[in-house]
């Protein structure tokens, strides 16, 4: 709507209470909930541990949205649902989601747009995405107070549906569809911990392999992810789901 006009006729009464519409409600979210994830988000320093593996190559004077701002709005918007960089074009001026970023609603700098946010995506070489593979598993390990005696690794392919020939893509005969089929690691039956809390019910994610070859690669990456925490894990179970 442009223009904003009245309603040509009253809307039904509730307990005597009369309702009205409007259009002048200002500028609002539907994603509230966003500043919980922020608040977590923040205390565990995952956006700024991520930037700090990756090697911004961009031209100083010219940078306008620092990495770990670029990160934090993409894993936000992620969690809240919106799994498309092109949802940045929208959710850029987003009060709530300015807010979860650290920019005041209406006075602050607009997050990243979508273009943007694909060169990031873009800009890792090998070498960094893995370190920001082990930055993750770090994390993972940092969400308990003290080492556990084992951890059990559930292991699941993902279905995750394209349209249209995106790079890496394949068509998987099981699903009928053209698809990335990404493994998922998940830590299913760790005691409770006070970051992450832990449940049989819902395993936290520990690791990924985007393009497993074969089942003794998914192995293999899981063995590795393992023998790189030492300390941490002192003898590891890994189950099939």
């Amino acid at each position: 709507m442009i223009d904003d006009s009245l309603l040509p006729f009253s809307l039904p009464s509730v307990d005597r209470k009369k309702i009205t519409a409007a259009f002048d409600g200002g500028r609002i979210s539907s994603d509230g909930g966003v500043m919980l994830l922020a608040l977590a988000e923040r205390r565990m320093g995952i956006a700024d541990k991520l930037a700090a593996e990756i090697t911004d190559r961009r031209e100083p004077t010219r940078v306008i949205h620092a990495l770990s701002d670029i990160l934090r709005a993409r894993i936000l918007a992620i969690a809240c649902g919106y799994e498309d960089a092109d949802d940045l074009d929208y959710l850029r001026s987003d009060p709530a989601l300015k807010l979860a970023c650290g920019q005041l609603p209406d006075s602050g700098r607009d997050l990243c747009s979508q273009p943007t946010m694909s060169r990031c995506e873009n800009a890792p070489n090998l070498r960094e995405v893995i370190r920001l593979m082990r930055a993750m598993v770090a994390l993972y390990c940092r969400s308990y107070d003290k080492p556990p005696a084992s951890v059990t690794l559930d292991i699941d392919d993902t279905l995750d549906v394209v349209h249209g020939h995106q790079q890496l893509s394949m068509f998987n005969a099981h699903y009928d569809e053209r698809c990335f089929l990404p493994i998922h690691v998940y830590d299913t039956a760790s005691p409770g911990s006070s970051s992450f809390q832990h449940t049989e019910c819902d395993g936290c994610p520990a690791h990924v392999v985007k393009a497993p070859r074969s089942g003794g690669n998914v192995l293999a990456h899981a063995r590795t992810r393992a023998e790189e925490v030492p300390e941490f894990v002192v003898t590891a179970a890994i189950s099939s789901g």
